[in-house]
């Protein structure tokens, strides 16, 4: 995994990229068939409307690495949608557990992020210092838009994959730039919500909202409609959500195609409820270490499969602190991380 900081201007910052991508000739062997191409080059149109900043770090890295910028910026915009979905077979599906709870008035938040092996290699976790936006972490497979983060003001916003159905994909942003735009722009869960609901949402995908006041959320998120699922509070009395690769709530299943078992998901979604619905341990950040390592039941030991964690995260909203292991947390350790600092 990649530890960058980028600071300036988006286009500055897009150039530190790029050129970080020149040194370590990275490829971009990109091919979008039609359907790709026309959601790809909308969705790029609206994201020059709604977050220039982003577009213009696009317009830094293609500048810097001497790439047809429409292609590479409708290749970002078509991530994590589902395009060209054919029968039984899902193009780009991704897994993932994430999950906050409070604990003696502190919130925490962890996720397993779960994707095709090769990813764990170009992954990164990039410190952003925007000119003039909120300073965050934002930990992707990708780069520009990213699957999760914590800014300054102590707000975690992360994105979990849903199937959507044939007519659930617009153009607009997928869930990646969702995550991206609320860490630069938001600072607490409200003020996500209700960007949320002014953004052209792309595809189905669930939403995690924690901020630093113990507000949560997870907003389930259709380009059709937004459904706001609210914690569950545990024997404590505390208050706690989880989101996999599915919509939980009854209201949303129209929208998802899957039979809630993307990579087991919804075993993961009741091995995480189970053991957080229970008064959680003395030590917060030691229980969410061994839930994400699998020692309360199934989340990240995947077998004979393509599939893995690439990573997983512990964030402390009160510390401003990440612990993260680059690999399958039951392998690998934890790192201790201070941000912000």
């Amino acid at each position: 995994m990649y530890h960058l900081e980028l600071e300036g201007s988006p286009y500055k910052m897009g150039r530190i990229l790029g050129h970080f991508f020149k040194k370590n000739r990275s490829d971009f062997p990109i091919r979008l068939n039609k359907e790709q191409a026309n959601h790809g080059k909308q969705s790029l149109h609206i994201l020059r409307q709604i977050f220039p900043e982003a577009s213009e770090e696009i317009r830094g890295i293609t500048d810097t690495i001497n790439f047809d910028h429409e292609l590479f910026g409708s290749w970002l915009m078509c991530m994590g949608c589902c395009l060209t979905i054919r029968k039984n077979h899902n193009v780009e599906v991704r897994g993932c557990t994430a999950f906050g709870f409070v604990s003696n008035n502190k919130a925490y938040y962890g996720r397993d992020n779960d994707l095709p092996p090769f990813l764990k290699e170009v992954s990164k976790s990039i410190y952003y210092k925007p000119m003039g936006k909120h300073k965050f972490i934002l930990n992707t497979s990708s780069f520009v838009n990213g699957e999760e983060g914590m800014n300054e003001h102590g707000l975690v916003a992360a994105m979990t994959f849903v199937v959507p159905k044939k007519d659930g994909i617009k153009p607009g942003l997928n869930s990646l730039f969702i995550v991206r735009y609320i860490l630069e722009n938001c600072k607490t869960v409200s003020e996500s919500i209700r960007a949320l609901k002014i953004l052209p949402v792309a595809s189905s995908c669930n939403i995690l909202l924690i901020d630093i006041s113990n507000e949560m959320v997870v907003a389930e998120c259709n380009p059709s409609r937004i459904n706001l699922r609210y914690p569950d509070v545990n024997k404590d009395g505390q208050p706690f959500i989880v989101t996999v690769n599915h919509f939980t709530s009854e209201k949303m299943k129209q929208h998802d195609r899957s039979n809630q078992n993307v990579y087991s998901s919804k075993t993961r979604y009741n091995t995480a409820f189970n053991a957080i619905k229970e008064p959680v341990h003395a030590e917060p950040i030691l229980f969410i270490k061994e839930l994400l390592r699998g020692e309360y039941g199934f989340m990240c030991q995947y077998k004979n499969i393509r599939f893995e964690t690439i990573w997983s995260t512990v964030f402390d909203l009160e510390n401003r602190k990440m612990y993260l292991s680059e690999g399958n947390p039951a392998l690998i350790g934890y790192q201790d991380i201070n941000l912000f600092n």
